[in-house]
């Protein structure tokens, strides 16, 4: 009797030895965050894990459909929207602490094509004539209608009078990140995305950049679900900080709060 409750003490002893170290190596915070951080966020998020311990698990894709994921109950802690509409929505369904939303990062979009392609230099003004420019190729960009590349493309194309010919020569994309490989491959003759994409993919080229007053303000939100970690607060905090304003602008995003410490 004696011999057995040692070996079940023992054994407790074991499982929670065992139990401890997992414990702490599970904090973790998940980030939804638009296709288009990718990069930038993947470096500050390892700068923040370095400094805190805390794993980042973020997970991309367009801004529309990360909302909608959050708004049908996935485990999101952050919220990064390429747009201020895809956070207002997630903020009406009650999936986001209001209190907690700054807009962080500021972007612009460009015309890029393949890197060997002989089109250079586009100067993008009204009346520039996108559709001759694509000439039998296609034109890729996020989908008009949802993701926020493409929403601010129309904007722009349309206000330069440019957009109603060009249309029916766009292959919409599911995300930024999508447009820019459909570019890369060379299954698109010119694509639109952010200055920030197009600056880390070795297969295109900036063609030409859209003026800042053809298209709304681009706007990066970032905030905290109603279903956050406590941890993430601190997270938000470093997104703020010097340390990622670095990073972030070394990657081309605008920083456009005060960085904290």
């Amino acid at each position: 009797m004696y011999r057995l409750t040692g070996i079940f003490a023992a054994f407790v002893i074991l499982l929670g030895a065992a139990h401890s170290p997992a414990t702490a190596q599970d904090k973790t915070i998940t980030v939804f965050a638009a296709a288009s951080m990718k990069n930038a966020l993947d470096e500050v998020d390892a700068a923040y894990t370095a400094k805190t311990g805390t794993k980042i698990v973020a997970s991309y894709a367009a801004s529309s459909a990360l909302a909608k994921q959050i708004e049908q109950g996935a485990p999101a802690d952050v919220f990064i929207s390429a747009d201020t509409d895809w956070m207002d929505y997630a903020i009406g369904k009650k999936n986001i602490n209001e209190a907690s939303r700054v807009n962080l990062l500021g972007n612009s979009i460009v015309l890029i094509a393949p890197k060997d392609s002989k089109i250079d230099n586009v100067s993008i003004a009204a009346g520039f004539d996108l559709s001759k420019l694509a000439g039998d190729g296609k034109i890729a960009t996020g989908d008009v209608k949802a993701v926020p590349v493409g929403k601010y493309a129309k904007a722009a194309l349309e206000k330069l009078g440019a957009w109603q010919a060009a249309e029916p020569k766009f292959a919409m994309a599911e995300s930024v990140r999508a447009a820019l490989t459909l570019v890369a491959r060379g299954e698109a003759a010119l694509g639109i995305v952010y200055s920030t994409d197009a600056k880390v993919e070795p297969g295109v080229k900036i063609v030409g950049t859209f003026p800042a007053d053809s298209h709304p303000a681009i706007i990066y939100p970032v905030a905290a679900t109603t279903t956050a970690k406590p941890e993430t607060s601190d997270y938000l905090a470093f997104l703020r900080s010097t340390a990622a304003k670095n990073i972030l602008e070394k990657y081309g995003f605008k920083f456009l709060v005060s960085p904290s410490t």
